[in-house]
């Protein structure tokens, strides 16, 4: 498809040249460009085709960066990018060196806040717009935020601070449920009239006459706004907004350019906080995300035009074996639940839901709340199994200490997505979980390689263990080299055993196939390296201490995808010390958390964590005069 329109636009100025007829055309060449780039790169599709209308309207008729827009999460943030300037970047989405999935200020000045988790949005445009007003500074902010970020608490502490910004706007793109839907021809009419740039005007100039008029004026004017907010009381479902000092507008097509262009130029008459609620179809304009937006919310590169059933399942990863294993086990105990936080494709819990839907609960973007909901099914008898993404866990940190174990519940963690995550970049690395849990002594950590010990160790928590405890694996695919490795039940294994070893590698995790291939080189470098792997990371297994101190071993370097302070690694160190070892302990872990978005090798690679960076380092270690 030629982009005649597109490739015109550079910044959101060509947009204020254009009219509405080319407007329209562009929305349609936008639609077009996101189907086609994304189906090669992978990204998020659902959201950002569901938000170009309200995007171009937005770009219209402000002017970023002096106005602010504030993307909830990010996953809709593609049209602004594309308006602002980066559409050269669309080849390397999510790739190495090319454009982040989500808003960055450091890759746009347009970008006013990096953002990746839900429910935020709000908090951080009433900072913006509070900053503003102390400053004197012009401008508008303005939050766009889904449906679903309402079912974060964060959302209501944000609306209950915004006071009387005037220079705030709060964009709800209602795509999934109705929230406070108007109904009926009055209302629509209404709402036409109230979204009017003339009414604005006509509001203002009877409000300033009347207020000029002696005795009497600021009498009528107060009659007059308590007659308007009974008859909306009356009309409208939605007063929870403008009790919480909120004008509320809508609903509005949020496919219908004309209306919302007509919305959007009347904002700087705004004299309170508005908020506009608009509806929008996730997938709009490409059938299968229309049919399933859920399964096209986030995808990797396909085929666009052989997309046949929107309802496949996933191909095989860490995420479907936990789920079917977690089906299966379900059926044989009635009291086995499971909980996600609006993650249930991407957790693999369409499985319960499908098999044993009184037992599935989806809790929405409330991670806090999902994890003191399950710690009271336990203590009221269930058995529940918490899935979260590893970098959404970590906002539950407070309720895990707690709600969980502080009274020993008995409470599964399922950890999708836990070490390092490709395409996503630094909002969703799972790189944390590791450390912050092994705060708690008391909580067995598990961090099985391959889908035979996933399978494994997943139906022995449930079944042989009680109280608070975890499993975490990473995102995708089994590492094919790790794919035939037998599960032996340990806890620890010596998985590669060299005759001479002065070096031994241990890891957890997928980590653990970079190590073994880092033994294979240093095979072949007269430096044989003896291997260790870890299942139970916390509380540190027994007998792995005393193993690695008592054949004598010169170096110990202990590799993992996680940060490296409060890590695993330390953990073992402390340990090795307190046991006497004598050699030199190296510890190869995350020293920073500015991670791009990069392939898994890349990601690796760039922190030292590749199979050549790890024999460098035991290189290195044994050429300081150490024996090898």
């Amino acid at each position: 498809m030629e982009y005649r329109l597109l490739e015109k636009v550079h910044s959101p100025q060509d947009l204020k040249r254009m009219d509405l007829r080319e407007l329209e055309v562009l929305c349609r060449e936008i639609r077009h460009f996101l189907i086609e780039n994304v189906s090669k790169t992978g990204g998020h599709l659902s959201s950002n085709l569901g938000m170009i209308e309200v995007t171009v309207a937005l770009h219209r008729f402000l002017n970023t960066p002096v106005d602010a827009i504030v993307f909830d999460v990010g996953h809709q943030s593609y049209t602004h990018k594309l308006l602002t300037g980066r559409r050269e970047g669309f080849d390397k989405l999510r790739a190495k060196g090319g454009l982040s999935g989500f808003p960055s200020p450091q890759e746009s000045a347009h970008d006013a806040f990096i953002t990746g988790h839900g429910s935020t949005s709000l908090s951080v445009a009433v900072g913006l717009a509070r900053a503003r007003k102390m400053q004197n500074q012009p401008g508008l902010v303005v939050a766009v935020l889904g449906d679903g970020a309402f079912t974060g608490g964060m959302v209501y502490e944000g609306m209950n601070n915004i006071g009387e910004l005037d220079n705030l706007v709060v964009i709800l793109n209602d795509n999934e449920m109705s929230i406070s839907k108007n109904v009926g021809a009055v209302a629509q009419y209404l709402t036409r009239l109230r979204t009017s740039p003339t009414y604005y005007r006509a509001k203002k100039d009877v409000k300033n006459a009347l207020d000029h008029t002696p005795v009497i004026g600021s009498g009528i004017v107060r009659g007059i706004q308590g007659m308007k907010a009974a008859l909306r009381k009356t009309l409208y479902s939605s007063t929870f907004f403008e009790e919480m000092g909120l004008r509320y507008v809508g609903p509005l097509d949020g496919h219908d350019l004309p209306a919302l262009c007509e919305v959007v130029s009347s904002l700087p008459t705004l004299h309170k906080p508005l908020f506009l609620h608009v509806e929008t179809h996730k997938g709009k304009g490409f059938v299968p995300a229309e049919k399933n937006p859920g399964a096209f919310h986030g995808v990797s590169s396909f085929n666009a035009a052989e997309v046949t059933d929107p309802e496949m399942s996933p191909s095989d990863s860490f995420s479907t074996v936990f789920g079917q294993k977690l089906a299966k086990l379900a059926a044989g105990d009635e009291r086995i639940c499971a909980i996600t936080a609006a993650m249930k494709y991407g957790t693999g819990l369409q499985y319960m839901k499908k098999q044993h839907l009184a037992r599935f609960f989806d809790v929405g973007m409330a991670e806090e709340h999902a994890v003191t909901f399950a710690a009271a099914l336990a203590a009221g008898g269930m058995r529940p199994v918490v899935a979260i993404y590893s970098t959404f866990l970590q906002r539950a940190y407070d309720q895990i200490i707690h709600d969980v174990m502080l009274g020993g519940q008995d409470v599964l963690f399922a950890i999708d997505r836990a070490g390092l995550v490709p395409g996503d970049g630094e909002t969703h690395q799972g790189i944390y979980d590791a450390a912050f849990l092994s705060q708690q002594p008391d909580l067995p950590v598990f961090s099985p390689s391959n889908y035979t010990e996933l399978d494994y160790w997943l139906e022995k928590l449930l079944a042989e263990y009680r109280g608070p405890r975890a499993i975490r694996y990473p995102r995708g695919k089994e590492d094919a080299a790790l794919a035939g490795q037998p599960c032996t039940g340990n806890k620890w294994d010596r998985v590669v055993e060299t005759k001479g070893a002065k070096v031994a590698l241990v890891s957890y995790g997928t980590e653990i196939a970079e190590a073994r291939a880092a033994a294979v080189l240093l095979q072949g470098e007269k430096l044989p390296a003896d291997v260790y792997q870890m299942v139970q990371i916390n509380p540190l297994p027994e007998g792995l201490s005393e193993a690695l101190k008592s054949r004598g071993y010169k170096l110990v370097l202990f590799a993992e995808e996680g940060v490296g302070q409060g890590g695993i690694g330390e953990h073992l160190a402390l340990q090795l010390l307190q046991a006497g070892f004598k050699g030199r302990f190296v510890h190869r872990a995350l020293v920073s958390n500015r991670i791009d978005h990069a392939t898994l090798p890349q990601l690796r690679q760039d922190a030292g964590l590749d199979a050549l960076s790890l024999a460098a380092a035991v290189r290195n270690e044994m050429g300081r005069g150490h024996e090898a």
